[in-house]
């Protein structure tokens, strides 16, 4: 059946309905829009009248307000002959910003379109664009110092110059260099000192601006290290530093801003209001009577008459408050020695000048006595050690500065072996030491040098018994000595009476067993070496140490049958990797019998255990190489604190010998396969190389760095 034909007419008048609504919408919307703008800048030129009206009114330390209307403010205000705009803006624009009568370093406004919100960056009268740059030239001289202050977040400078009836010389003509303090500087000041110069313009606020004031002109250029400048107070001297870190100080504050030109001058923003100085570090310490013990310290130590000459010195000054926080007995027993004295107050002066504001990160210093001092910050805190103990910086001194600190600093140059230890991580030691009856070798005055085990090197049962008094003694050493002038076969004494012998390999230094696992702390009269275990001194021979020890009497008995014992007597130098009964034991049966009834074999055996010089498990890498008295090279290395020879992890390590070490194992070492990665000798077997990557190998083998390991004494 044919079908209908569709009636368009309805839907046709419905969509013209829908477009008529949609255009009244547009028409009342735009309407509105622009009737907003015109409401907007009719507001703008009343509020402008009004602020008008009212210039006149306005205190003249204040930074007059942007300019809202050209035409209207150009009388009113007028700016200077070099700033003149030559026409008003664009007519039916809003002019925003401010032009140079009271911005002499943006020299750019902007207008804005009322109704299509175009936004145009022009240039101020005077200024000329930067061609392809959205922006004017930022320091052309076009207004006095005076309101420069106002736009350089120095306006409370420029109110202080009113009260002080400075304006006079810092809008006139001539040439200054003003170091203006910044808003936020006058706001930190003490409210007590603030007061003072309020209340007395005419000669404090007068004196503390002049002070900030050079008469001539100067750049960042010529602000050279080092260098200083008269002021315009008293012709006292500002002194700039210049830092590392690129900061750079006027008497201590920090320039934040430099060069911001004006016609008549130069203005430096700086971070606080500076003080005159007048008098020398000494000077200064000699009139605060917080610092009465600093100042009867210094001169007995002789140092007076350095602070009084010519440098440029820090003193971190302890007030009497940080001495008397330090034990009597140490501060009596330093006060009356002049060398420590002299250290201890050297420890507390920088070789340099160091201002507060120059300090961004912990760095070292050294100080005057040698040594150095951690200074940083934390957080607008400086710190000295790593300690937020500074209660006052940057007191100034025509020759340095001084920091004021609430803690003595005592040097190790000052100490005692007593006191070395209690700043170091050897408290179990201390405690031992004391309990062995050696604290008057630990505090006196002999020159010793003691051998500190740390903590972690004392293992099971801490009895003070007869064996144990005997090994604290053998960590002390007869006279003062230093780990970086011990040689390899060096012998010390014990205050014990025994001998004790050096070992030097490529990556440590070792006294027996105990390799040194610090720096060395060198104290008044003695220096500690901090070592990584309890020393075992030798007792005996090679064959005495096995003969003594249960679990090597069948190594014991296979020595004699091979007739090796004269060898485990001898003078000769050996390291040995003695098995245990456990590894004769885990050989089948047959083999083992086989074994022990044959001396030839046996010898051959034996002798791949062992190798000439002493090699203790300090002076083990994980490349390094043992040639055995027969058979290939044995491969050492260490994981997890565990040496291992040929893969075999060694149980027992630095039994120590007069003629030698030994070291236990609990399985009988064997040449490792010849076609393995054995880079690492303490690890799994690896996959086998491929003839080219052996050869590799073996050529690295043979390098300098991968030699042989041989101790020869």
């Amino acid at each position: 059946m044919p079908r209908e034909p569709l009636n368009f007419s309805g839907v046709h008048r419905v969509c013209k309905l829908v477009v008529l609504l949609c255009s009244l919408h547009i028409s009342v919307t735009l309407i509105f829009y622009v009737r907003s703008f015109d409401i907007r800048l009719s507001f703008l030129q009343n509020h402008q009248r009004n602020n008008s009206s009212t210039s006149t009114d306005r205190p003249t330390q204040e930074v007059p307000v942007p300019v809202l209307d050209w035409d209207q403010n150009r009388d009113k205000n007028p700016a200077p002959a070099a700033a003149a705009p030559e026409s008003p803006p664009t007519p039916g624009r809003v002019v925003h910003g401010i032009c140079p009568e009271t911005s002499p370093l943006l020299g750019l406004y902007w207008t804005e379109s009322p109704l299509l919100r175009v936004v145009s960056y022009e240039c101020c009268p005077g200024y000329e664009k930067i061609p392809g740059e959205k922006g004017c030239p930022a320091s052309l001289p076009l207004v006095d110092i005076y309101h420069t202050l106002g736009v350089v977040g120095a306006s409370t400078t420029q109110m202080y110059t009113d009260r002080a009836r400075l304006r006079e010389e810092i809008d006139g003509p001539g040439s200054v260099t003003f170091f203006a303090p910044s808003n936020k500087a006058w706001s930190a000041l003490p409210q007590e000192i603030l007061d003072a110069l309020v209340s007395n313009v005419n000669i404090e606020l007068l004196n503390a601006l002049h002070y900030h004031m050079v008469n001539r002109r100067l750049t960042s250029d010529d602000l050279k290290h080092g260098s200083s400048f008269t002021s315009m107070y008293q012709d006292f001297n500002v002194h700039i530093h210049h830092y590392p870190n690129g900061i750079v100080t006027v008497n201590c504050a920090r320039l934040i801003k430099t060069d911001q030109h004006a016609t008549n001058g130069i203005v430096h923003v700086v971070d606080r209001v500076i003080t005159a100085i007048s008098n020398n570090v000494h000077s200064f310490i000699d009139t605060d009577d917080d610092l009465e013990t600093l100042r009867t310290a210094l001169a007995a130590a002789g140092l007076t008459t350095m602070l009084e000459s010519e440098g440029q010195y820090t003193l971190f000054a302890p007030t009497n408050e940080a001495f008397e926080k330090i034990p009597a007995d140490t501060l009596n027993r330093i006060l009356g020695d002049p060398i420590a004295l002299r250290d201890l107050l050297n420890y507390h002066i920088l070789k340099h000048m160091q201002c507060a504001e120059s300090i961004v990160t912990g760095m070292p210093m050294e100080t005057m006595q040698g040594t150095v001092l951690e200074v940083g910050c934390d957080g607008d805190h400086m710190t000295l050690n790593g300690k937020a103990i500074i209660t006052k910086t940057d007191q100034l001194g025509t020759n340095g500065v001084v920091h004021y600190i609430n803690e003595l600093l005592i040097p190790d140059s000052a100490k005692t072996l007593l006191e070395l230890m209690e700043g170091s991580k050897v408290t179990t030691a201390n405690k031992m030491f004391l309990d062995a009856g050696l604290g008057p070798h630990l505090t006196g005055s002999e020159a010793l040098t003691l051998l500190a085990p740390q903590d972690d090197a004392f293992k099971g049962s801490l009895t003070m018994d007869g064996a144990m008094r005997r090994s604290m003694s053998n960590h002390v050493l007869k006279n003062q000595l230093s780990s970086k002038l011990l040689y390899h076969g060096q012998e010390l004494e014990t205050i014990g009476g025994l001998k004790l012998r050096v070992f030097v390999y490529r990556n440590n230094l070792c006294i027996e067993n105990a390799c040194i696992a610090a720096h060395d702390k060198t104290g008044r009269f003695a220096t500690m070496l901090t070592v990584d275990k309890v020393l075992t001194p030798p007792m005996g021979t090679i064959m005495d140490v096995l003969k003594a020890d249960d679990r090597f009497s069948l190594l014991t008995g296979a020595l004699q049958t091979a007739g090796m014992t004269e060898l485990m007597n001898q003078q000769n130098l050996l390291t040995i990797f003695a098995p245990t009964n456990d590894a004769f034991n885990a050989l089948p049966r047959p083999e083992l019998n086989n074994l022990l009834r044959n001396g030839q074999e046996l010898s051959r055996v034996l002798k791949y255990h062992m190798g000439e010089g002493i090699l203790v498990s300090g002076g083990v890498t994980s490349h390094t190489r043992l040639q055995p008295l027969l058979g290939d090279k044995l491969e050492m290395g260490m994981r997890n604190y565990i040496v291992y020879v040929n893969r075999v992890p060694v149980v027992e390590a630095d039994m120590m010998a007069t003629n030698g070490v030994v070291h236990a194992v609990n399985a009988i070492i064997k040449p490792l396969p010849p076609k393995v990665d054995r880079e690492q000798s303490d690890g799994p077997a690896s996959r086998v190389r491929s003839v080219s990557s052996r050869d590799l190998f073996q050529k690295v083998m043979k390098s300098h760095s991968s030699r042989t390991l041989t101790r020869r004494q």
